[in-house]
């Protein structure tokens, strides 16, 4: 779907005030964020350039939610405080992109980041902050009308790479990929990728798969699964 005009299956209810430790995992069970968006940023293949390959992950079929299989070890210990993320790095795949916030709009989609610039992440302002306990949602465009995007490198991505977070604050939360993985977009697993966990983890999502001319959206989410190093 173009990200200019995401469209969603999921309620219109609006995320309940944020507690001292994060969103409740129902919240991120009843919206399912990113799931919803459009990432491809107005995909068109007869660009040059356009048109990354993230469908050279491998699909994996949804299954219940299992955090044990996609997450590290629990360590509050190492946990930040809250803080706007400012920078995202991920020397693996060469990314280094400042974030925008994200929110939802007013029937209940969390909203792109801006199509138009192709070096951009969004964070869910309304979520955990990267380093915070919980799960922080980090997304950004597979491509764009004209050329590749951020993220399209994103499928490269192998357990044990590291994802840098630079924060308001001056620190920088470092986290350690788990997993990354591919779900079709019409059994996205909500529970699986937005549940709530005691320990700081990230989840950085992008469009995937094949690209549907006919529905104007890829036929899939990949899902890149991390936790405070």
């Amino acid at each position: 779907m173009a990200a200019t005009s995401p469209s969603s299956p999921e309620t219109d209810a609006q995320p309940p005030k944020r507690g001292p430790r994060t969103l409740a995992t129902l919240f991120w069970a009843a919206v399912a964020l990113v799931a919803a968006v459009g990432l491809a940023g107005n995909h068109d293949t007869s660009a040059p350039g356009a048109g990354p390959r993230p469908h050279a992950a491998p699909a994996v079929a949804a299954t219940a939610p299992s955090t044990q299989a996609d997450t590290g070890p629990a360590d509050t210990d190492r946990h930040l405080p809250r803080s706007r993320p400012t920078r995202l790095l991920i020397p693996a795949i060469a990314v280094d992109a400042p974030f925008t916030d994200l929110a939802l709009d007013t029937s209940g989609r969390l909203q792109p980041p801006p199509a138009d610039d192709t070096n951009l992440v969004g964070w869910y302002a309304k979520g955990p902050s990267p380093g915070e306990p919980g799960t922080s949602v980090i997304a950004g465009h597979v491509d764009t009308k004209t050329s590749a995007a951020v993220f399209a490198r994103l499928y490269e991505l192998q357990k044990g790479d590291l994802i840098y977070v630079d924060r308001a604050d001056g620190r920088r939360a470092a986290f350690v990929v788990d997993s990354a993985k591919t779900f079709d977009k019409d059994e996205f697993p909500s529970d699986r990728v937005y549940a709530d966990t005691p320990q700081a983890e990230v989840r950085l999502i992008t469009c995937a798969g094949s690209y549907d001319r006919s529905a104007g959206d890829y036929t899939q989410n990949l899902v890149v699964f991390g936790h405070l190093a």
